[in-house]
């Protein structure tokens, strides 16, 4: 039986199950979920409560969960621990929530596909000072770098979605 810190880090073992852990295993099941989370949630209001407060408890849980996977992998951030990017996805996200007015399922699925490729490119492309927060030390490095690329596609889609 694997530990808790495992299925957490792994998303459920995803990342250890598809291929290109970061973009299938991390990415795409958190922006899935989390436009489903919004279709539920009754109210702006909730669905940005939900968003922010989500995004924070991935992080927190993320850097313990995190942090032990890659000891117990002997690793510093070993492919299959992709919670790093559920944290940063959800963030992304959180301009959808501010700055489109109709909320329905098919505009926030628009921009939950949209703010998917700003995460990604952000995550990959690893801008100043993306690359800089891996350094920091354990799970807060894991983690970090993805917040940081969540920040960057945030504004990014904030831009986009203002201007249209």
């Amino acid at each position: 039986m694997k530990p808790l810190s495992y299925h957490i880090a792994t998303v459920l073992g995803l990342g250890d199950r598809l291929p290109a852990p970061g973009t299938t295993a991390g990415s795409l099941p958190a922006v899935v979920g989390w436009w489903m989370a919004m279709v539920f949630l009754p109210t702006p209001a909730a669905r940005l409560a939900a968003t922010l407060v989500g995004a924070a408890v991935v992080f927190a849980v993320g850097i313990w969960a995190s942090m032990t996977e890659s000891a117990r992998r002997g690793q510093g951030d070993p492919g299959p621990v992709v919670i790093d990017e559920v944290a940063g996805q959800w963030l992304t996200m959180v301009p959808a929530l501010l700055l489109v007015d109709n909320q329905s399922s098919s505009s926030l699925g628009l921009s939950a596909a949209v703010g998917f490729f700003f995460f990604r490119f952000f995550d990959v492309a690893k801008p100043w000072p993306v690359k800089s927060f891996e350094k920091l030390p354990g799970g807060v490095g894991i983690m970090a770098d993805d917040i940081a690329a969540g920040c960057y596609a945030a504004i990014v889609l904030a831009i986009v979605l203002f201007l249209t």
